[in-house]
């Protein structure tokens, strides 16, 4: 996850901002308001992308993501706002609700669980505002998405749509990753990877790379049986790597609990882990806050190789 939305520092100015909104007479003069509120605040989440302090973000984005909410309500084709909602709920349960989950669950199974299950809500959330965004360029994308996926997808043609292609796929496949015993949930896969596939068309480098670590864990996740394919995962990872200059530490990270975990490769697996922890945050800070939320997992799995791998 690359960027969170930045909100914090100008929480006083965007409070007069919301009032002075809601007080504005006319409906028209209050929609273009929003509007451009919305899109201010669709394009301000680099701020906080350089953050250092994940609980300061994990504080402040529950107020920015119902703003948004609330901004959608009286706009709600707003495409910006569409895009920053399915972004911000996506990164915002990632690293907040489904990651925690992971942390707790040895010592409290019964708050990790409830925590899965408020992940999915939220991803559901986020898929919702992803695909209403896609709707506002191709009205019916979603029915036709589920008929034809190809031929749906053909008709996102520009770059500039790369964003909400790739977090309405991150959420919709980090929910079906949290739904495996849900045979309804877990046959919209293809339609995720199609979505994903046509991102890396348009825009491959997308994110520095994101986009490629999606299919770090689609390839190395799925046993062969299913059509996954370590080498697959390996070939992301390598354009993972080759786009960020190895400057982001998620693509090291996605491999180890993959590929190596799969095949029970400690050695390859503490390896990775360490070169995750070696970049350092600081000499990107456009990606500085998802570095440090990679590593934070790094840590976490290392403290847990004896529990993951049998000798």
């Amino acid at each position: 996850m690359n960027e969170l939305p930045a909100l914090r520092r100008r929480l006083p100015a965007l409070a007069l901002a919301l009032a002075a909104v809601a007080a504005m007479p006319g409906c028209s003069v209050r929609k273009m308001a929003i509007d451009q509120l919305g899109a201010a605040l669709a394009e301000g989440s680099s701020t906080w992308a350089s953050d250092d302090d994940l609980e300061l973000v994990r504080d402040a984005t529950p107020f920015a993501l119902k703003t948004m909410e609330s901004l959608i309500a009286a706009s709600p084709d707003n495409g910006d706002l569409l895009l920053a909602a399915a972004s911000g709920f996506t990164q915002y349960t990632f690293v907040y609700v489904h990651s925690e989950a992971d942390y707790v669950e040895a010592s409290d199974l019964a708050t990790a669980t409830a925590m899965r299950a408020r992940a999915k809500r939220l991803y559901r959330r986020a898929v919702g505002y992803g695909l209403r965004g896609l709707e506002t360029s191709h009205p019916g994308v979603g029915t036709a998405l589920r008929r034809d996926p190809a031929a749906a997808l053909a008709k996102v043609g520009s770059r500039n749509e790369v964003p909400l292609l790739y977090w309405t796929g991150a959420a919709w496949g980090a929910l079906i990753s949290l739904s495996k015993d849900d045979g309804e949930v877990s046959a919209d896969l293809p339609l995720v990877e199609a979505m994903l596939r046509r991102a890396l068309e348009l825009d491959a480098s997308f994110g520095d790379g994101a986009i490629w670590d999606f299919f770090i864990s689609l390839e190395g996740g799925k046993p062969a049986a299913a059509g996954g394919s370590p080498e697959r995962a390996r070939t992301a990872f390598d354009r993972a790597v080759a786009i960020s200059g190895g400057r982001r530490a998620a693509p090291y990270v996605s491999l180890a609990e993959s590929v190596c975990l799969g095949a029970q490769d400690r050695t390859e697996f503490l390896r990775l882990l360490d070169a995750a922890l070696a970049v350092d945050p600081d000499a990107w800070p456009e990606q500085r806050l998802a570095n440090l939320v990679a590593q934070k997992r790094a840590r976490w799995l290392k403290t847990r190789a004896d529990e993951l791998f049998i000798e």
